[in-house]
């Protein structure tokens, strides 16, 4: 049950970063992430780095729900997909807005 309080909380953040993201927050980035982003770029980049850590924070969220439920294998599975999608969508936007991941 600690487990899954940490992934709830952990998840929680996640989002919360997500969402502040989404809003032309990306200070919370690393600034390399940011650095060559066009002013006019930050919102749709922001938008997109925001979707990313979203679907992440849920998947985290619903991971420890199957594991509490006992079904340790969905679990992984629901993990793996979501986070391959968040950091897909996030490497995607970097990519296009910055030009690079480093």
């Amino acid at each position: 049950m600690g487990e899954f309080i940490i992934q709830i909380i952990i998840g929680l953040i996640i989002i919360i970063i997500g969402i502040l993201n989404m809003k032309g927050n990306i200070s919370l980035l690393h600034s390399y992430h940011r650095k060559r982003v066009k002013k006019e770029d930050i919102i749709p980049f922001g938008k997109k780095v925001g979707i990313g850590s979203i679907i992440i924070g849920i998947t985290i969220i619903l991971a420890g729900v199957f594991t509490i439920l006992n079904y340790t294998h969905i679990s992984n599975v629901v993990l793996s997909i979501g986070i391959t999608i968040g950091i897909t969508i996030i490497f995607y936007a970097m990519f296009k807005y910055n030009k690079g991941i480093f």
